[in-house]
């Protein structure tokens, strides 16, 4: 699977929208297991070496994105987060784990000019914002210790979003947002393009880097992006949300990275084929969990609201008001029945249901369905692409 979800074709594709650097998300565990911490995966390199050296060989930069820590760095469930909390912050061994990964990494990688820098956690989220400075003080040091010459890309706390608590910035960093709009998500608003929403859009992605400006430090939005829908009048909006945001970030002059570049027909540039052995096999599943709102990215949930609505008006009758809103903000009862009902407890159900689609597969049927991830065989999001060739 990770063989052919990035060769070279896809390389090229990417330089042929004209692009130069391609942020690359891994897991801690690709290099160290929770049974033996501290004890490195030299096949943890395979595949980060491999698309590093192919996209060098044609002219593109890699960002080393830390997506998904020892203890979660959020409560979500793209940091390979099991639970709701982010205990990363809670037990100063994963801290020491996370630390000591990076050196690994730094030691591996300084003195490579196509790596164009590290990343080294993704979306924070941590309502003491003390436990993330903090930890990036030691990674920043013990970064520096190794390689001097890599740029830092720092995300801001609750998912790249606050730089409230900031107060100083290191030498050689960019200070990276994230600039997702709920336009792009299935809800009852769409982007029409009106000026409310456009002056919206300003105000989000100001609200994001206000203090990058105030300290005069490079911006990177390291990821934003909607999801698409099977009516492409909806999809329509969402191209035209993307050409207004891009057209936001040309103004400002930032760079940028859009989310994602290949999947299952969510966000991707490229999506899977509907046809191949691998969405043949899962659609069913993919529904399944389409229609129960298993997926925080992008579900609808709308047709639940006959069971939910209730569960959360009860929960705001019961639970004292002053104590109803919790860390994030943003989030309302809502989000954590969401985040607690479905996008954990029913999906942990759910998993073994997927597990058992590949249980009897032979090892030639397993090959076909990873080879339904090769650029050949995927299909492309030629608006969204022409888009991306366009944007300056």
């Amino acid at each position: 699977f990770l063989q052919y979800f990035f060769e070279e074709d896809d390389v090229v594709f990417l330089k042929s929208l004209g692009m130069n650097c391609v942020r690359l998300p891994f897991n801690y565990r690709h290099f160290e297991d929770d049974a033996r911490p501290g004890v490195y995966k030299e096949s943890g390199f395979k595949h980060l070496d491999r698309v590093v050296d192919l996209c060098a060989r044609h002219g593109v930069y890699t960002i080393l994105d830390l997506h998904a820590t020892v203890g979660g760095q959020n409560p979500g469930w793209h940091s390979d987060n099991a639970h709701h909390r982010p205990i990363l912050f809670d037990y100063v061994e994963f801290q020491d784990r996370t630390v000591n990964l990076w050196r690994h990494l730094a030691s591996h990688y300084k003195g490579n000019p196509w790596v164009a820098g590290y990343n080294p956690i993704n979306e924070p989220a941590v309502e003491d914002a003390s436990k993330l400075l903090s930890l990036y003080d030691r990674l920043e040091k013990a970064i520096r210790e190794i390689d001097p010459d890599h740029i830092l890309f720092w995300d801001g706390n609750t998912f790249a979003s606050d730089f409230s608590a900031f107060t100083s910035v290191y030498p050689n960093s960019v200070y990276a947002c994230h600039d997702y709009s709920k336009l792009g998500f299935p809800q009852d608003t769409q982007y029409e393009g009106t000026d409310q929403q456009k002056q919206a859009l300003v105000q989000s992605y100001e609200r994001k880097v206000t203090f990058q400006k105030k300290r005069q430090v490079p911006i990177w939005n390291g990821e934003f992006g909607p999801v698409y829908d099977a009516d492409e009048s909806v999809n329509e909006k969402r191209y035209a949300l993307v050409a207004q945001q891009i057209a936001i970030y040309s103004h400002e002059g930032i760079s940028w990275s859009i989310w994602t570049y290949k999947d299952v027909n969510y966000q991707g540039l490229i999506y899977l084929n509907p046809d191949s052995p691998y969405m043949k096999l899962v659609s069913p599943f993919i529904e399944r969990k389409q229609r129960v709102a298993a997926d925080r990215w992008g579900s609808d949930e709308r047709p639940l609201q006959y069971l939910f609505k209730p569960l959360e008006e009860w929960f705001a009758q019961e639970v004292t008001p002053k104590y109803q809103k919790k860390y994030p903000s943003t989030w309302t009862i809502n989000d954590w029945i969401k985040c607690q009902v479905r996008n954990t407890l029913l999906s942990e159900y759910l998993i073994p249901d997927y597990a058992d689609l590949f249980q009897n597969a032979s090892m030639e049927e397993l090959e076909a369905l990873a080879a339904s991830f090769k650029f050949s065989q995927c299909k492309r999001r030629d608006r969204l692409n022409e888009i991306l060739a366009n944007a300056r």
